[in-house]
């Protein structure tokens, strides 16, 4: 909603943020080093500051970086451009104007500044540069043509927690105001100039939970703000199941909307500003663009309502659908995520089957979020080297997926194996029982590929030529073998991948000032976007599909850009150029 306001009080105004994640503290951070005064709302307590990022593994897509030449690869401007467009597959004409010009600038600044600006701040990076959504096998489609996945030593903490101790700092000398426990439902707007000078909503009462659980959205009283800008950095829809639902693209994901989603992101993500803004006249676009995990996993121990956990998985575990099907090329894992949903969809099921064995879990399963990588978050060198280099069974979180993760089932034969897979789907309303005979079948089949170092099958050769990358053959892709190898290999384990909510790819646009636009083209003056709300950008920057280390990314580049915007527009810094 918004409420018109016939007189603003007069008087200086802070700056309002409506949002302590990364790109609101990335905002904060930018205005409050020119000393502008902040107001940072959040419907959450202080446990939240930095939202989503917390949890995040803390990738930053970077392109020609100093660790790529440290690892031979030959990335480029012009390379990462050409990766973009073609994964982002712009196609509307004017909902994808903004979108296209973030682009370009992402881009630009992925090259040119990113890995200088966060090492300013005080980031680093791991070593081993990763490589994430390899793409659809098209040189000219989707997939990041080299590895530019910059693992954060922290992981997402230490993203968050670059920005967020300058800005606390400036907190203590009275600049920026954090104010918990803010949910705002209205933007006021002047009635006469339009321009959007402040927010009004309701006091929610204290609740001290730790970071991620629910909280109380019990009301204790009502607030009204005024500020010179209002800046939207609220997140998008990821944790409101239902609205992921309605926003569905039957068309393009069809045939129809999927019936049950584990949920990777906290239930505050709830996209309320979005429609907030929306009502007050701000331009929504791309709501159907959306980027959803196919490798979700129930947590066996979760903070939020049906919390998952993503596997970002290397390439060599065999693919089958619920009916025991091996998913076809270039649907492998870690490749391409939304060609892979379309297909998970078409089945008529919301979930898949990896058949694995010990060797390839202990090399390839990786758990997205900080919590799940204790040893990068908590930087320890020795944790590193011992459960991810010399450990036959892989980091104590995947231990403890394998040991209490509803999802996973170990056997020592694939008769076992596929009985302990039925016990599964015997527990699964609508799910589909598999066949022992079909099912070795497709077992027998990969690994008659595995003979020789060559081979006419799509994933062996997709697993040799990620072994050329000599990081990936040292502690990331598992040797070549037969998984009926199991007196050198095994357990055998097969894992249930269910569907995993994450990120709005569509939101409110954006010019490259991430001043929010109006639908007849005109600016919403006094209203700026940033982070997820905007799309990470223009209300879409990546189009339809991701490159994996953008998110971050993205909310840095979008916050930063709404702080120095903010800053311009108030007459603290000399003003640029507008496209």
């Amino acid at each position: 909603m918004s409420t018109p306001v016939a007189s603003p009080p007069e008087g200086p105004k802070p700056v309002i943020i409506v949002g302590a994640g990364l790109a609101g503290l990335v905002a904060a951070f930018e205005l409050s080093q020119l000393n502008i005064p902040t107001l940072i709302l959040d419907q959450e307590n202080a446990n939240n500051v930095g939202g989503q990022a917390f949890w995040s593994l803390g990738g930053i897509f970077c392109v020609n970086s100093a660790g790529q030449r440290r690892m031979g690869i030959k990335d480029s401007r012009e390379l990462a451009m050409r990766d973009w467009f073609g994964s982002a597959q712009f196609d509307r004409e004017k909902e994808d104007y903004w979108p296209r010009k973030w682009a370009e600038a992402f881009v630009n600044f992925a090259t040119d500044e990113m890995e200088n600006y966060v090492k300013a701040r005080g980031l680093g990076f791991l070593p081993n540069v990763g490589w994430a959504e390899r793409g659809d096998g098209r040189a000219d489609g989707h997939g990041n043509s080299v590895p530019r996945f910059h693992l954060t030593w922290g992981t997402g903490p230490e993203v968050v927690r670059v920005f967020a101790e300058p800005v606390q700092a400036k907190a203590k000398k009275g600049v920026v105001e954090f104010r918990h426990r803010h949910c705002v439902d209205e933007l006021l707007v002047d009635e006469k100039t339009g321009r959007a000078i402040g927010v009004k909503g309701r006091l929610l009462e204290d609740d001290d939970s730790p970071r991620g659980v629910q909280s109380s959205r019990k009301s204790v009283g009502e607030f009204e703000l005024y500020g010179a800008a209002v800046i939207v950095t609220s997140g998008g829809i990821g944790g409101n199941v239902e609205k992921v639902k309605a926003a569905w693209p039957i068309d393009r994901l069809g045939p129809k909307v999927p019936n049950s989603f584990v949920v990777g992101v906290p239930h505050h993500v709830d996209g309320r500003m979005i429609d907030i803004a929306e009502t007050a006249g701000a331009n929504v676009i791309n709501r159907d663009r959306m980027w959803h995990y196919t490798e979700g996993l129930a947590n066996w121990n979760p903070i939020w309502p049906h919390h998952g956990i993503r596997v970002l998985p290397a390439p060599s575990s065999l693919w089958l659908d619920a009916t025991g099907k091996r998913l076809p090329p270039h649907l492998y894992p870690g490749c391409d995520t939304l060609g892979t949903l379309k297909y998970i969809c078409s089945t008529g099921y919301d979930y898949t089957w990896f058949i694995t064995d010990q060797t390839i879990i202990a090399r390839e399963f990786a758990l997205s979020g900080s919590e799940q990588n204790p040893d990068i978050t908590g930087k320890s060198i020795w944790g590193v080297l011992t459960q991810r280099y010399f450990s036959s069974k892989g980091t104590i979180p995947v231990q403890n997926f394998v040991k209490y993760g509803q999802d996973f089932v170990a056997r020592d034969n694939l008769k076992d194996l596929v009985d302990g897979m039925n016990e599964i789907v015997a527990k699964t309303p609508g799910a589909v029982p598999l066949e022992y005979e079909k099912i070795k079948e497709v077992v027998d089949t990969r690994d008659g590929q595995f003979d020789n170092p060559f081979s006419k099958d799509a994933q062996a050769m997709l697993i040799n030529s990620a072994r050329t990358y000599w990081p990936d053959k040292r502690s990331r892709v598992a040797p070549p073998h037969k998984l009926s190898d199991t007196k050198k290999h095994g357990p055998l384990i097969a894992v249930r991948m269910n569907l995993l909510t994450r990120k709005t790819l569509g939101g409110i646009e954006t010019n490259l000032s991430s001043q929010v636009m109006k639908a007849d083209g005109n600016v919403f003056e006094g209203l700026y976007a940033a982070g997820e709300a905007a799309g990470f950008g223009g209300g879409g920057v990546h189009g339809y599909n991701s490159l994996e280390g953008t998110f971050l990314g993205g909310c840095i580049f979008s916050g930063r850009a709404a702080g120095r915007g903010v800053a311009e527009e108030l007459g603290y810094l000399k003003v640029q150029p507008r496209l």
